[in-house]
């Protein structure tokens, strides 16, 4: 969801702010994100603000939830390859352009300790992550095929997220001496490396 959406006088207030806040957070960064600028960006008092959002923690985190609602809707707008390993690789290509587009939204969505944010094994095992039941299915369909050992989906879907999102922090922080494309292939040999490991 672009936050220029909610720009039109026609938008309701919470949407307003809500719209603020992530321009807020797009240029600036979470810790960018007060009540005091988002109320003085949408013409509103600090006071007018908490009837919409009852703190900075309730507004981070719709700020959060859009983000994966804009994630979810690529993945499953995108046309994903049937073969399983293919897929992943989709996948991947996919949040890396998610995350080297909106890198502090990024951040804010699975770096940034918040609370309602979900939590492994139990969220993911009961499918609330919409985002990642994308990988889990591929990965199933690799282990039903017999091109991946049988092993536990969502710890493997857990854990190459947790690298990639490394990965993607070390290079938006300049730890890494390479360009755009080279970090990406980079990103893909990470994840092929993982995958040969499961490989039957």
């Amino acid at each position: 969801m672009a936050y220029g959406v909610y720009a039109a006088a026609s938008a309701s207030t919470a949407q307003r702010i809500q719209a603020a806040a992530g321009r807020l957070l797009d240029r600036r960064g979470a810790e960018a994100v007060t009540m005091r600028r988002v109320a003085e960006a949408v013409g509103i008092t600090p006071m007018a603000l908490y009837r919409h959002f009852a703190n900075r923690a309730a507004l981070l985190n719709a700020l959060a939830d859009a983000g994966f609602e804009e994630l979810t809707e690529r993945l499953g707008a995108a046309r994903l390859p049937a073969a399983p390993e293919r897929r992943l690789m989709k996948i991947l290509d996919l949040f890396l352009d998610f995350a080297l587009e909106r890198p502090r939204l990024f951040e804010l969505m699975f770096l940034t300790r918040r609370p309602g944010a979900r939590q492994f094994p139990g969220d993911f095992r009961a499918g609330k992550s919409p985002t990642a039941r994308f990988s889990a299915a591929a990965l199933e369909e690799g282990m039903r095929q017999g091109a991946f050992r049988k092993d536990d989906v969502w710890e493997i879907v857990f854990a190459t997220g947790a690298m990639l999102q490394g990965l993607v922090m070390l290079y938006l922080t300049g730890r890494f001496a390479v360009s755009e494309p080279e970090f990406r292939a980079l990103c893909r040999r990470a994840i092929r490396r993982y995958l040969n490991g499961i490989r039957a």
